[in-house]
């Protein structure tokens, strides 16, 4: 197999695009990072999406987007894998490159959700959680978080603001990310204030649904200086799955796909969780920003809101988390949230985080989640400088 890098990066603002159709965004995003790759060859086009069919009425988006962006012709295909599409797309992608089944692919992640009603997104969300048991007996993805939350406090004995320090720090970073959707402070007083949703999950506890599309474009890591300054190895990348439904699970707060995915990653890697720089996690929700970093080594179990209360996860901390701002303030279009985290790992590997730039970062981690824990990808990257 050969190592595969990134040589472009592109991406659209997250927010609500009455003005843009799914296709469009999908376009300003590949064409974002082709020019940024400065190479307009693709051989492959992979498109992470959850909910085409169901919000926007359109599925065959391989064909779709790559005639609309100019790539008619190419191999392309939609990738699903619920909130985890993305970084699924992604995985197909670097295993193509490696392979050496295709030598320039492209990967994005797209997403439209806000053209419709908030509770035909909540119904169509919940179709990545076990429709025969938990979406038919109407748990949205904020109850089943709540859930976990809940269970969480009352086995480790923690109290709700202890979560509040993951909210702050995302939106403390969104606030220097021309791209977020929610690019403003928030305190652990507003996070108390907040208006309860699913006791206990709250609004500041939660991710926006929004629109947003991320690309990028992988070949060999041997050709990748030819067009690139900064190139980024993809150093790992490992999916795992666990159940869709809660009460299946063996432990239910052990988040085992994550758990899976990572160790996978890592031995890939020949790394640990001590090598990481920045770790990009999936934080949907509060409870599952600590449940990550559980679950991927950085914290012991029942501990990982101490990282929250101790400055760990901020900027300069020991894990800096959602450097961009997260799924909580730069916005959680689903099916293209794995491919915004990429994008970030790489402005940061590049030095190109600005204000946010996490100090000598030279090897850093995302983690895409499906479901509720159901299917996870875990991708490190590392600096080729």
């Amino acid at each position: 197999m050969r190592d595969v890098s990134i040589i472009g990066i592109g991406q659209t603002k997250v927010g609500e695009h009455w003005d843009k159709s799914l296709k469009e965004l999908a376009t300003d995003a590949i064409l974002a990072a082709i020019k940024d790759a400065q190479t307009d060859r693709v051989d492959s086009l992979y498109i992470g999406n959850m909910l085409s069919g169901e919000l926007t009425g359109q599925e065959h988006l391989g064909a779709l987007v790559s005639d609309f962006a100019g790539l008619r012709g190419v191999e392309a295909v939609k990738i699903e894998a619920a909130c985890g599409s993305g970084a699924a797309a992604l995985r197909i992608g670097y295993m193509a490159v490696a392979g050496e089944l295709a030598d320039f692919v492209l990967v994005a992640g797209v997403e439209k959700m806000t053209d419709k009603p908030g509770e035909q997104v909540t119904a169509a969300l919940a179709m990545a959680a076990d429709g025969d048991y938990e979406a038919q007996s109407g748990m949205s993805f904020v109850a089943i978080n709540a859930l976990l939350m809940q269970r969480y406090m009352y086995e480790y004995g923690v109290k709700h603001q202890d979560f509040a320090p993951f909210a702050v720090n995302a939106h403390r970073n969104a606030v220097n990310n021309p791209y977020a959707m929610f690019p403003f402070p928030v305190t652990a007083e507003d996070f108390k204030k907040s208006k309860m949703i699913a006791d206990p999950v709250n609004l500041l506890d939660s991710s926006p649904v929004c629109d947003g599309a991320a690309a990028v474009v992988l070949c060999p890591a041997e050709a990748a200086r030819r067009f690139s300054e900064h190139p980024v190895r993809i150093r790992a990348s490992a999916i795992a799955t666990d159940t869709l439904a809660l009460h299946d699970r063996r432990d239910l707060l052990g988040l085992q796909g994550a758990a899976l995915s990572a160790v996978k990653a890592y031995h890939q890697a020949g790394l640990g969780p001590q090598d990481m720089d920045l770790f990009e996690v999936h934080d949907a929700f509060t409870i599952m920003s600590v449940l990550s970093l559980e679950a991927c080594g950085f914290a012991e179990r029942g501990c990982g809101t101490r990282l929250g209360l101790e400055g760990e996860i901020a900027i300069g901390g020991r894990i800096p988390i959602t450097t961009m701002g997260g799924l909580k303030a730069r916005g959680h279009p689903v099916g293209a949230t794995g491919m915004y985290q990429i994008v970030e790992v790489v402005e940061q590997l590049r030095g190109q985080a600005g204000k946010n730039q996490v100090p000598d970062a030279r090897v850093g981690m995302a983690q895409n989640i499906g479901g509720s824990g159901a299917t996870v990808i875990t991708t490190i990257l590392e600096s080729m400088d």
